[in-house]
């Protein structure tokens, strides 16, 4: 069986100072099996934002421990909240942050999350010096991106969708080709341009903003993320909504 993960799993794994990747899964999305990502930033004060957390493990609790506080766990993306509950029931001080409209799900607020505030184009006050945020927000998806300024770190979840045709299940290929969302230029999937479309002007602002962040990689949820060019390889990608 194909494996669409990226071993080893469940672990850090440093990608630039003060930033480092937690890859996890898979799990399903239409019927396609998908790898996670979770971003792990310690700011200046040793504090940890988990970004989009993965499923919560021991090892990896102790792990994250011996480098620093884990002070804030961040829902970044509508879709990118499941496994926060279950962090915060660890690290019940962290503070939860979620892109904007997340709480009003219904789904959300019957999960019962503890949720400190929203992140949108203002980042809190605690990362404001180190990390630049912007919300891109479609018709029913938004998600906030995050730049790590010291490192030229973007971090994304669903903008962009980038899976390695490879490591799918052979009758899976073709419709990952379909969506969009196949290596080496993968989008985000069709139906998310479709919500993020329908808000363009707005959202193409967003997305201009993103690339002119001028980031040297880009790591999102799903696929293999950009190491390096990443300002390039970013405004490719959005091709489809800056024009």
């Amino acid at each position: 069986m194909a494996d669409v993960t990226y071993p080893p799993l469940d672990t850090l794994k440093p990608v630039a100072e003060d930033v480092w990747i937690v890859d996890s899964g898979p799990l399903k999305l239409m019927g396609v099996p998908i790898p996670i990502r979770m971003t792990v930033i310690r700011l200046a004060s040793g504090a940890l934002l988990l970004h989009s957390p993965t499923p919560f493990r021991f090892p990896l609790k102790a792990e994250l421990e011996a480098i620093g506080r884990v002070e804030h766990l961040m829902a970044p993306n509508v879709a990118h909240w499941s496994f926060l509950k279950e962090w915060q029931a660890h690290f019940p001080d962290a503070a939860g942050w979620t892109v904007p409209g997340l709480q009003q799900r219904p789904a959300v607020a019957s999960a019962n999350l503890r949720i400190d505030g929203e992140v949108g184009d203002t980042p809190p006050a605690a990362w404001n010096d180190e990390i630049e945020t912007v919300l891109v927000a479609g018709a029913g998806l938004a998600e906030t991106g995050v730049f790590h300024r010291a490192s030229r770190t973007l971090v994304l979840t669903d903008l962009v969708v980038n899976l390695e045709p490879q490591k799918l299940p052979p009758l899976m290929r073709t419709g990952v080709r379909l969506l969009g969302s196949a290596a080496p230029d993968g989008k985000a999937p069709v139906y998310a341009r479709l919500a993020i479309g329908a808000r363009r002007e707005a959202t193409a602002a967003a997305a201009r903003r993103l690339v002119d962040l001028a980031p040297e990689r880009v790591i999102f949820a799903h696929g293999a993320y950009y190491a390096a060019d990443g300002a390039a390889r970013l405004r490719k990608a959005l091709d489809w909504l800056i024009g």
